[in-house]
């Protein structure tokens, strides 16, 4: 259920779908600030946050592994990032980490590190004690 409740919110996200996005996420959701460093919290703040990213950038995330341990969500994905005339900033594969409760996205954090192509996300291979 957790995968499809993620795939769900990365599709809203590239659709820039904020109300589908926000609708999947706890009402007071803890999302990290890529731009300015910190987090964000609740509906209002992510909404502001990632409106005024796409202001100046044209962030893609596809998901394209899903492992759980501990109660949270690790997933591969693989992330471009172009400016709004279409010039490559980034294009990179990072690892998302999620807390989901009652059925709802409570906190993503972003794992500071580059994955490298062949790492693989079978079950149990991710350390989530970061």
């Amino acid at each position: 259920m957790s995968e499809e409740l993620l795939r769900r919110a990365y599709a809203a996200f590239n659709a820039r779908d904020l109300d589908g996005a926000l609708a999947l996420m706890h009402p007071d959701v803890d999302w990290p600030n890529a731009i300015d460093g910190g987090r964000v919290h609740g509906h209002d703040e992510v909404r502001a946050y990632w409106e005024r990213q796409f202001e100046t950038i044209d962030p893609h995330v596809e998901p394209e592994g899903f492992s759980e341990e501990d109660g949270r969500i690790a997933v591969a994905v693989h992330q471009v990032v172009r400016t709004r005339e279409g010039e490559l900033l980034a294009d990179q594969r990072l690892r998302h980490v999620y807390t989901v409760r009652e059925g709802r996205i409570a906190r993503m954090e972003i794992d500071p590190y580059e994955l490298e192509f062949e790492d693989t996300f079978d079950e149990g291979s991710l350390d989530l004690g970061k």
